[in-house]
Parts: C-alpha cells; sequence; structure tokens
C-alpha cells in the first residue's frame, strides 16, 4: 500500500511538471506569435484630421478609401544594400509590393473634406528588437521625391551615417509638412524599409530583428497647431 501512495504521488508531481511545462511553451509560443507579427507598417490618420476629410487609400482613383493602412514587413530578412533595390519603387505598382530582404508600400492621402488645409506627417519607430533601428534605411518618396533616413551614427549621435539623412529623433525617422492642401488635392508616398549592409552597426545579431513603423497623419490649423 505504501508503493501505492507513492506511485500516486509521483505520478501527480509528474502531471503537475507536465502541466507547467505546457503553460510554459504555450506563453513562449504567444510571445514568438507576437514577436512575429512585431513588425508591421502602419498609416493612420489622426480623429480630427479624418473629420475634416483625409483620407487615405491603396489606389490613385480612391475606390476604395479608409482613415489607416497596414502593410506587413517582410519576414527572414537580411541585410542588402541600397543599389540592390529597383529603381521602380515609387512607380512600379500601387499598395504593398515587398521585395526579398525589403518592404516596399505605396499609398495615397486625399483632402475628400469641404476646405484647404495643412498636414503633418511623422513617421516613428514604434519598437526595434535586437537593436534593428541601429541599421535601418527607410526611403521615403513624397510626390516622387525620395529622401533616405538613418540613425546617427553609434559613436555620436549627432552625425548621419554616411549614405543618408539623420533621424529628427532617437525615435522619430521623418516629418514633412503640407500647406495649403487644397480639396480633391492628393500626395502620393512610398516607404521603403531595409536593413542596410554596410552600416557598421549592422552585424550577427541584426540578422533576425523586427521593427514596428507608425507613420501618423495630423490635420493642421493656419497656426499648424493640431486640429482639436
Amino acid at each position: 500500500s505504501i508503493e501505492i501512495v507513492k506511485n500516486k504521488k509521483r505520478r501527480r508531481l509528474l502531471s503537475i511538471i507536465l502541466s507547467v511545462c505546457i503553460i510554459i511553451l504555450l506563453i513562449l509560443f504567444i510571445v514568438s506569435t507576437l514577436v512575429t507579427q512585431w513588425g508591421d507598417l502602419i498609416i493612420s490618420i489622426d480623429s480630427p484630421a479624418v473629420k475634416k476629410g483625409i483620407v487615405l487609400s491603396e489606389d490613385a482613383d480612391f475606390k476604395t478609401q479608409c482613415a489607416s493602412l497596414t502593410a506587413e514587413q517582410v519576414k527572414d530578412v537580411t541585410n542588402i544594400t541600397y543599389a540592390w533595390l529597383p529603381v521602380d519603387l515609387d512607380t512600379s505598382k500601387d499598395g504593398a509590393h515587398n521585395g526579398k530582404n525589403y518592404v516596399a508600400y505605396t499609398f495615397y492621402c486625399k483632402n475628400n473634406g469641404e476646405v484647404e488645409l495643412d498636414y503633418d506627417a511623422v513617421l516613428e519607430i514604434t519598437g526595434a528588437a535586437k537593436s534593428a533601428d541601429e541599421a535601418t534605411r527607410v526611403m521615403i518618396y513624397k510626390n516622387g521625391k525620395s529622401s533616405i533616413y538613418g540613425k546617427g551614427q553609434y559613436k555620436d549621435r549627432s552625425k548621419a551615417e554616411t549614405d543618408c539623412t539623420k533621424f529628427v529623433s532617437d525615435k522619430e525617422v521623418y516629418k514633412t509638412s503640407t500647406e495649403k492642401f487644397k480639396v480633391g488635392d492628393i500626395d502620393k508616398y512610398t516607404i521603403v524599409i531595409w536593413i542596410e549592409g554596410n552600416d557598421p552597426e549592422c552585424d550577427d545579431d541584426v540578422q533576425d530583428a523586427q521593427l514596428s513603423v507608425q507613420l501618423g497623419f495630423v490635420g493642421c490649423d493656419k497656426d499648424n497647431k493640431p486640429i482639436s
């Protein structure tokens, strides 16, 4: 009978251990899933600007329009360099047109309201795993004109890397202001993101990194203050 009791206790202990292991694996799976999804490019308009009639679309004809868009990142990326990117990223396709190891997304912003207004658009890094932002490059086309942005040099944040313009701040990549955005006016944007292999901070730790980026549109009044 003593042996039976011991066996029952042993089975109970094994059952508890197994349950704990399953819970741990489940938690790790959930975290892994979140990290996998942690890499979206999100474009959104704040509520006051939406009320004023600012809309977004993946097509120039605005057959479909909304207040937010999402473009998924490329998974399992490795570093590339600017010279490897296609030259027609801004003209080849609307919407998502990712390539191997880079994100490319083209969309449109329109004043579909009843009054002329100004707006600001700010691109921010909202999350970076394994210091992905250290070697990231973001190329932004606005109405056909492009600029490339990167984080300041690791040893001296005040200095830009040689191949790009320095981020506005540690997390703020880019800011643009549009004045007198008339009713019916359309601005075209293309955002391209990649890990730059020529960056001194591009090492083995960056290879499987994830990055989360958001571009927010804010309507402004004549004094360049957000519309309330």
